[in-house]
Order: C-alpha cells, then sequence, then structure tokens
C-alpha cells in the first residue's frame, strides 16, 4: 500500500499542527481503531487531501443522529453529543438493514456510519435509519515524517510458514442478522463443552466489537477479524485483499493451537465480497464444511443449494428461521443436511459430532496444502 507525504504548505493558515497527545487520548476512540498505537502520532492536517479506507481522521461531532454512542476499543459504547472530538477511521460500509456509505472525496463533512467508528458519506440507508450522526473531520493523523497514518501500519504480522493447520468451518449466512455469529458462538461453547479447542475470525464486514466479544465469551481460544489485518471495513476490497484477510487470519489462529479455526463471513451471499469469496476456488480449498444461517425457510433452502452448487460441503443448516418451528418443518424434507437450533449447536455432542464429521473425511492439511 503506498503511503502519502504530506507536506508543509507555505504561508495560510494551520492546515499542519503538531498533534498534542492529551488531546487525542481525551478523545472518544472507535473499535475499529484498537490497533492503532497514539505513540505514532504526531501531527494532524485539515490541508486538501483525499482520504483513503483505512485513514485515522480525527473528527467532531456536528449533530447526534442514528449512532448515539461510539463502541470503544474496550467495547464500552460511549454516549456522542455536538462538539465531541472522536478518533475514527474512514471505510465504505455495506449494511443493507442501515447504511451504504463511501469514502468521501476530500476532509469534508460527513458521517458516521457505524457505531464502531467508521467515517463515510451516505449513499442510501434503510428507511428505518434516522439521519446519520454528522461529523466534521478536523485532519487525518501524521507520523513524525508526514505520513498520514492508516490501519494497514498497525496490521498482525503473521509467519510465512507453518507445518499444519486443524480443519477450517465456515459460518455463511442470507444477510445480515440471519444468525451467523450466533451460530458460531454457539458452535464454540459447544466444542468448549466438549473439551475442544476453537479459534473463531471473522473475515469480512465493518470494524465494531460485538460480534468479537460474544466469540470471546463464549470461549474461543483465540479471536481475530478483518481490523486485525489492518482495515476497518472489507467492503470495496478485492479479491486478492480479501484472500490475504483469509490467509493471515488462518495463520495467526494456528498460533492458538486450535482444534477447529471457525470463520464468520458477513452479510449474505449475495453481497460483493462474500459472493466473490465463494466463488474463489482457494476459499473452497481452505474451508471443509459450511454451516449455513438464515433469517427465512426459502433463504435456507436456496442458500444451501447455491453453496452445494460452488462445491462447498455443508454441515448443517440454522439462523434465525429455527425460532419458528413452522419454518423448520418447511425446511426439513427440503435438505439432506440437519437444521439445527441454536441450542443443539452449544450442546458438546452436536458440535463435537460436527467437528467429527469434518475429521473423518480429512487427514489434516499438510505443509503442501493452500497455504
Amino acid at each position: 500500500m503506498s503511503v502519502e507525504v504530506i507536506k508543509p504548505e507555505a504561508g495560510g493558515g494551520r492546515k499542519q499542527q503538531q498533534l498534542d497527545q492529551e488531546r487525542l487520548l481525551r478523545a472518544k476512540r472507535g473499535f475499529s481503531t484498537r490497533r492503532f498505537d497514539p505513540a505514532t502520532a504526531h501531527g494532524l492536517s485539515s490541508r486538501n487531501y483525499r482520504p483513503r479506507a483505512g485513514d485515522l481522521v480525527l473528527a467532531q461531532v456536528v449533530h447526534v443522529g442514528q449512532h448515539k454512542r461510539i463502541e470503544q476499543p474496550d467495547g464500552r459504547r460511549a454516549h456522542l453529543f455536538a462538539g465531541d472530538e472522536i478518533l475514527v477511521a474512514y471505510g465504505n460500509r455495506y449494511a443493507p438493514d442501515q447504511f451504504e456509505a463511501v469514502v468521501p472525496s476530500d476532509l469534508g463533512e460527513c458521517d458516521l456510519v457505524a457505531a464502531g467508528g467508521i467515517a463515510a458519506q451516505v449513499v442510501s440507508q434503510h428507511r428505518n435509519m434516522s439521519e446519520a450522526t454528522r461529523i466534521r473531520p478536523l485532519g487525518v493523523l501524521l507520523d513524525a515524517q508526514g505520513k498520514v497514518l492508516n490501519l494497514r501500519r498497525y496490521r498482525l504480522r503473521t509467519a510465512t510458514t507453518m507445518p499444519a493447520y486443524p480443519p477450517v468451518m465456515a459460518v455463511l449466512g442470507t444477510s445480515m442478522n440471519a444468525g451467523k455469529t450466533t451460530a458460531l458462538s454457539r458452535l464454540v461453547l459447544g466444542l468448549r463443552r466438549a473439551g475442544l479447542r476453537a479459534a473463531a475470525c471473522k473475515v469480512t464486514g465493518t470494524g465494531a466489537g460485538g460480534d468479537y466479544w460474544m466469540m470471546r465469551d463464549a470461549g474461543a481460544v483465540l479471536v481475530s477479524d478483518f481490523t486485525d489485518m489492518g482495515y476497518a471495513t472489507t467492503h470495496g476490497l478485492n479479491g486478492q485483499e480479501i484472500e490475504g484477510i483469509l490467509e493471515g487470519l488462518i495463520r495467526h489462529a494456528v498460533t492458538a493451537i486450535p482444534d477447529v479455526i471457525l470463520l464468520e463471513v458477513a452479510d449474505g451471499l449475495l453481497q460483493p465480497e462474500t459472493r466473490r469469496l465463494v466463488e474463489n476456488p482457494r476459499f473452497r480449498e481452505w474451508v471443509d464444511g459450511v454451516v449455513f444461517a438464515a433469517s427465512d425457510a426459502m433463504g435456507a433452502v436456496a442458500g444451501a443449494q447455491l453453496l452445494q452448487d460452488h462445491k462447498l460441503p455443508m454441515l448443517a443448516v440454522t439462523g434465525s428461521f429455527t425460532a419458528s418451528p413452522l419454518a423448520v418443518q418447511e425446511v426439513v424434507p427440503a435438505l439432506e443436511v440437519p437444521v439445527l437450533l441454536k441450542t443443539e449447536l452449544s450442546d458438546p455432542q452436536v458440535a463435537g459430532g460436527l467437528l467429527d464429521l469434518l475429521k473423518s473425511e480429512l487427514q489434516g492439511h499438510e505443509a503442501t496444502g493452500p497455504l
């Protein structure tokens, strides 16, 4: 990734200035910036600049709208008030239930489009959403050499080689709020109850702590997501970048010596990045089995069929539709894989049985495998 150096402008106003560390530490900081080291920030620039996804920006709240609180790196949601200074990252957002938003073309006023601290310009929104919280960028952060600080600078450095990695199970779904994180966390819980170690990784999405903390609370021996790989969000990334996130997270997960690696892929199968990932032959090499989460019966059947068409081995179907016994009755005869309630996923015999099903078909991945 190229890094832009912002040089001081001759004359004019103070478009570039030294950054008061106390001021930076007082700012309410978004979860998406959790890997950022404040000690690396030395300057602030508000000169004419086209921000890029991942650039760190100090901004002031102009008007509190949809997002009335910002989720901080420790998980606490701090209330927002007009005039507050916040530390967030620029990023694109794809959220059918909330906002579609893009990185703006300048440092003018824009929107806080996610509680995890994403600055962007709203393009469209769900009609149930209120007006986005409006923010005024005060400047992008600079290092001691005048380079714009971007989250990519703080990404995990993973090993280049490893002897083997355990079975990998992916959780995909029909859409936002289909029950993917619940399914993965319940699987973590069931595996832990069976005496097994599960590492949990979220490959795509928008930087936020809700999923991260649920996976940790369920007992995952390691939890990581795309923000650990230097991305505030993954919408708009190309296939190579998404593949790099997936590979990096798997390499990192191996360090915890898990019995299984669980991956969550955000949004639904029709979302652009998810679709490209599912269609990627490398994804099919890495993933040994899929649990599919759906919000309705038709989505469960159609989504399972789509995954099977892409040669991804189905293990089970679950999701929010299982709250309805009638919906479950509709799905069961249409599929050859089990339909599991969240309580069943957290049962040690069921969760352990899913892993045994994978192991019965695998001898483990050798170093000559896809990684």
